[in-house]
């Protein structure tokens, strides 16, 4: 197995056309064909890790966050970014980061965070915008079926729960080949009518490159004429942060010891009591500030997030009760998550869990 293998299954899980614009995904050091001998997963990748990965001979680390996020200008050892660029390069070692892609993955970070506390109906808080596509496209009445199936296969016209879903008029269309042209219908010079079905499917934009080969490998016509369009529809499967219910209420207090405990943090920071139990809560690991008013909007009673700042708290404004318990430990559980994830999808050799805590902030 390759690493673009392994890349291959991580993108099954959440694939990367869904990160963040801001951010810095994919292969980020190393070669995409080089034999794999080892998988080794962090969520930060420091030169312990690298080390860590020399030691256990895995030759592609999978972390979490990005090591390279801004511009590299050069590699002098200056600071630990460019130490473990170059160490990982040295030593044949190929560092992959999923961050935002796996944060806006339905069973990734923010599932993850549910689990933990045990919450069930869930939700997306944020859902991504134009993430679906919509392909039509025109062929001949009886090649339609044939196109159909081949695109349902990879994928095209699943909705929420269903699949095989299209869209289908009949009617005829016109052209006619100059000389130049080698037509499968009609003959070049002539104008030709042809009974043709008009198919319009949606699918995710994730697998545009296979929609479209699909598309074009099928039809019989020398020039496809097809459209694609970006839908503005919400995708109830793709976003940020989650939102679940308790099955039974608990008090403010009970409900920050249960945090404390299933979320293993030392510190919670935390806006004022409201004195009203809590059923409903939003999370979002990492950095979640700006997603205060979706929580408020959806009604949950506490949002579980990171990086809260002062302000932030007078945000809360008497409606939610907001719950800072640290960025590492909000994103601690997603290593656990790609570790048994690859663990289920790869036999032939081993995928280790790092054993490095890479949390840079301590408490007295």
């Amino acid at each position: 197995m390759i690493v673009q293998d392994v890349i291959n299954h991580l993108e099954e899980l959440a694939p990367l056309a869904y990160a963040e614009d801001f951010d810095n995904v994919g292969l980020l050091v190393g070669n995409k064909s080089q034999q794999v001998t080892g998988v080794l997963v962090t969520l930060d990748t420091l030169e312990a890790v690298v080390d860590e990965a020399i030691k256990e001979n895995c030759n592609l680390i999978v972390s979490f966050h990005p090591i390279i996020f801004k511009g590299l200008k050069k590699l002098t050892g200056k600071n630990y970014v460019e130490r473990v660029v170059m160490k990982a390069i040295k030593h044949d070692i190929a560092i992959f980061s999923i961050h935002t892609a796996l944060d806006n993955a339905l069973q990734g970070v923010n599932n993850m965070i549910c689990n933990q506390l045990e919450l069930k109906n869930k939700t997306i808080l944020i859902p991504q915008s134009e993430t679906i596509k919509k392909l039509t496209t025109y062929v001949p009445k009886n090649e339609a079926k044939a196109l159909r199936t081949a695109l349902f296969k990879i994928g095209a016209g699943s909705i929420g729960n269903y699949s095989d879903c299209s869209f289908n008029v009949e009617g005829y269309g016109t052209f006619k080949g100059n000389e130049d042209s080698n037509p499968t219908k009609g003959q070049k010079g002539k104008t030709h009518t042809e009974n043709e079905t008009k198919i319009t499917v949606t699918y995710a934009k994730h697998i545009e490159s296979q929609v479209l080969k699909t598309l074009f490998n099928t039809h019989s016509y020398e020039e496809v004429a097809y459209e694609v369009t970006t839908l503005e529809n919400k995708n109830q499967n793709i976003g940020l942060g989650m939102i679940g219910e308790f099955e039974d209420v608990m008090d403010e207090s009970s409900f920050l010891n249960h945090l404390k405990t299933k979320m293993n943090t030392e510190c919670i920071r935390h806006s004022s009591f409201l004195n009203k139990n809590i059923k409903k809560v939003a999370v979002l690991g990492g950095s979640g500030s700006f997603a205060i008013q979706a929580a408020k909007a959806s009604g949950a009673d506490a949002f579980v997030t990171a990086d809260l700042k002062y302000h932030d708290f007078f945000t809360s404004e008497n409606s939610i009760l907001l719950a800072d318990i640290g960025h590492y430990e909000s994103e601690q559980f997603t290593k656990n998550l790609l570790v048994a994830y690859l663990t289920k999808k790869i036999t032939n050799f081993a995928v280790i869990l790092s054993k490095i805590n890479t949390n840079p902030v301590k408490y007295f």
